[in-house]
């Protein structure tokens, strides 16, 4: 049988809407400068999926710094990898402001957040290990733990009983095999809205040997007094063992990185064959990422900001009846009743003839019977994008409420 044959029957849950969903529902293309209007399909739209959350993308400092940069060095700068011929004063300069910011001795860059995390658990987990990891983890987290040969226990979302269940089983196992045990989780899941529960799952150490890897990509920049992540808001820096997060998000950039003790890093670097073997991160971008942090870092209205406006928005959905699940940080998840066609339908209604522009999330992803659409407030968002925001969502929940919406894709070319 050809390898390839398989592709023509079947192109996974998703992929099967794939002939009526490019460049609408997905692979849209926004247009303009990234902000919180932008332009789809030739019209203008609030738009509500960009995690720009402290709106640095478009920030002038940072847009000068980009050119300075790239001017300066080009896009080809460093050639090679980090060991070998790619590594510069710069990038050790932001990983040591990293490491300072986020309460640890050491930092390590990325070329990509998803990578790095991949490459991570790879590098830190062995046949002998254990790892203990949260049920709705991001999908690189579960990508690397697919790659290792390390036993894997998961526990409920959120569920400190369950975990505290998962590490006795896994401090069985270790008592057996030698190893250790890795416990991993979020900071900010990035789907609900919810805080890891950090500072929970820190107390069983009272009962159990492990070490803690967050990935806060959703929290570095958005949570605690200074934006330096779940650690700061939780006031448990120091009980987190490695810390990860991605340029992708708050500092609207490309990379990522990872923090922890200089014993763990100096291993890391020796070890993890995503950066042994893959380009350095290249200069421009890590000097963009340098006047990125000093920026967020220094200007903590950009923050006050976001937050004005999460408040703001997600206060208003809860005043008018939405459900928006458990959230406790940006992320704003709205959830509502429904099927596909439901949710397709919404959601062609909401962009066409209210000029949103959000992210609508059905089965697989979630259950069932359920539609969610997804809201990342930023910095860069008005109280007019919000008030407009809200009464396109009461009067789309009427229509989905009175089944006015038709059973069947809708005609987005129209």
């Amino acid at each position: 049988m050809d390898i390839f044959a398989k592709f023509e029957n079947r192109l996974g849950p998703i992929g099967d809407y794939a002939e009526k969903s490019p460049g609408y529902f997905a692979f849209p293309k926004l247009e303009g400068e990234i902000g919180n209007r932008m332009k789809f399909m030739g019209k203008e739209k609030i738009v509500w999926s960009l995690n720009n959350y402290l709106g640095l993308a478009n920030h002038p400092e940072v847009r000068k710094a980009d050119a300075d940069a790239a001017a300066k060095y080009g896009l080809a700068s460093p050639m090679g990898a980090r060991m070998m011929s790619g590594n510069s004063d710069i990038h050790q300069q932001l990983e040591k402001n990293l490491a300072s910011f986020v309460g640890k001795e050491d930092a390590m860059l990325f070329n990509f957040g998803y990578q790095g995390m991949v490459s991570a658990i790879d590098s830190l987990c062995g046949r002998h290990d254990v790892v203990v990891y949260d049920a709705e983890s991001h999908a690189c987290i579960i990508d690397g733990l697919r790659l290792i040969p390390s036993h894997r226990y998961v526990y409920k979302h959120n569920d400190v009983a369950d975990c505290d269940k998962q590490l006795a089983r896994a401090t069985e196992l270790v008592k057996k095999t030698g190893g250790g045990i890795l416990v991993i989780t979020e900071g900010v899941f990035g789907m609900s809205g919810n805080q890891g529960k950090i500072r929970e799952i820190v107390t069983l150490r009272e009962k159990y040997e492990f070490r803690l890897f967050v990935d806060d990509a959703h929290g570095f920049g958005t949570m605690g007094k200074r934006g330096a992540g779940i650690g700061d808001e939780q006031d448990c820096i120091d009980d987190i063992d490695v810390y990860f997060s991605t340029f992708a998000k708050s500092m609207a950039s490309i990379g990522g990185f990872l923090s922890a003790d200089k014993k763990i890093l100096t291993y890391l670097r020796y070890n993890m064959r995503s950066q042994i073997y893959a380009k350095s991160l290249p200069m421009a971008f890590v000097a963009g990422n340098l006047k990125r942090l000093e920026l967020l870092m220094s200007m903590p209205e950009l923050r006050e900001k976001l937050w004005h406006n999460v408040r703001r928005l997600q206060d208003g959905f809860r005043e008018r009846g939405f459900d928006l699940g458990t959230t406790n940080t940006p992320v704003t998840p709205v959830f509502m009743k429904g099927g596909l066609y439901d949710a397709v339908q919404l959601t062609y209604d909401m962009r066409e003839n209210y000029n949103i522009f959000c992210s609508v999330i059905v089965y697989p992803v979630i259950p069932k019977g359920q539609i969610e659409l997804r809201i990342i407030p930023t910095a860069a968002h008005t109280d007019q994008d919000i008030d407009e925001t809200l009464a396109a969502f009461a009067a789309v929940r009427e229509k989905l409420d009175k089944k006015l919406y038709p059973q069947e894709m809708p005609n987005v070319m129209a």
